[in-house]
């Protein structure tokens, strides 16, 4: 519904066009209640993640916008209930310096100033429980899994559940709490950097929603894993190389596994010096990641050049497909996405 000034409307959209130029500060402030979206010529601009007041400088979004007649069409939507347009003011103008400092974002969702942790400590203290009930039931596949000795022998891929990896509700779990531990860390993280472009782009999850967010990253996770035997075996039957399949898959699943443990330490360094240091711990939260997806890698290929020379072309353009390019997506997507 087009907006009139001091009409009522039981609308949930309200529009108007505006006169917007890209080289002008339009400064706007306003109380929304959760839920409102804000968008520019139908492109979504704002979400509100909570009742509160908020100020955007509306010529930050112009760019790559065609006007009519010099103007764009300003939408406000609540999904829930008519939105309460008198709330919006025009705001003093934004000084450059603190428009970087929130972000010049085309899809933007407004970041708390303080981030609340107690998700983080529950889960942790779940991660601490699972791990301690899993050497408990299971101590012989929590020994041979963690014990540094069994890491570096071939032989020993052969010993427990690693035999038949995710063939059991033993290794079913262990590979869960690992999904768990790593989609603690990723998710501070992105906590840690407010937005995440490309992954809030298609699952768009607000990042007041901590626990929300973890609990998706722990499925995408086990997914991941899950369906990766899948895709080794259909790239193996494509090459040719199916002998490999289950040594590669073997050394992958033990390889996160056993690096999988020292993740929630990484988070509790995190838990405890972000809000000191929050660079340097954004810095060592990065490298836990990436180290654990390249020191897997190295495994895998060190592994496999034990049953075939890796120097083999055709080997080795298949670990670059199977391996190489997965990591160098996956590194995009978590560590390299801001």
């Amino acid at each position: 519904m087009p907006y009139v000034a001091g009409a009522e409307s039981e609308h949930h959209a309200v529009h108007q066009w505006v006169r917007i130029s890209p080289d002008t500060p339009f400064p706007l402030s306003f109380t929304v209640q959760k839920g409102l979206c804000l968008f520019l010529n139908n492109k979504l601009l704002f979400v509100a993640d909570s009742t509160a007041s908020y100020r955007l400088n509306l010529s930050d979004y112009v760019r790559g916008l065609v006007p009519v007649d010099g103007k764009y069409l300003l939408t406000v939507w609540h999904p829930e209930q008519p939105p309460v347009v008198s709330a919006f003011r025009s705001a003093e103008p934004v000084n450059q310096l603190q428009q970087q400092q929130d972000g010049q974002i085309a899809y933007k969702i407004h970041a708390r100033e303080t981030i609340n942790l107690n998700a983080f400590t529950i889960f942790m203290l779940l991660i601490g429980l699972l791990y301690g009930s899993l050497r408990s039931n299971y101590p012989g596949d929590f020994s041979s899994l963690f014990n540094l000795s069994s890491f570096f022998r071939v032989s020993s891929l052969q010993e427990g559940f690693l035999a038949k990896p995710i063939s059991s509700w033993s290794s079913i779990l262990f590979v869960l709490v690992f999904s768990l531990s790593l989609s603690l860390l990723i998710a501070a993280i992105h906590t840690g950097v407010q937005y995440v472009q490309l992954l809030n782009q298609f699952f768009p999850v607000s990042t007041a929603d901590i626990t929300t967010r973890i609990l998706f990253y722990t499925v995408l996770i086990f997914s991941f894993i899950l369906l990766k035997y899948l895709f080794l075996k259909m790239m193996g039957f494509i090459f040719g190389l199916e002998d490999i399949v289950q040594l590669q898959y073997q050394e992958f699943v033990r390889t996160i596994l056993f690096l999988g443990i020292f993740m929630p330490v990484i988070v509790l360094i995190y838990l405890a010096f972000n809000a000191s240091m929050p660079g340097i711990i954004l810095l060592i939260s990065n490298l836990a990641v990436a180290l654990l997806l390249g020191i897997t890698i190295v495994r895998v290929f060190a592994t496999v050049n034990t049953k075939a020379p890796v120097q083999n072309l055709h080997l080795f353009s298949y670990l670059c497909a199977t391996e190489v390019i997965p990591l160098a997506i996956i590194l995009k997507l978590i560590v390299f996405n801001f």
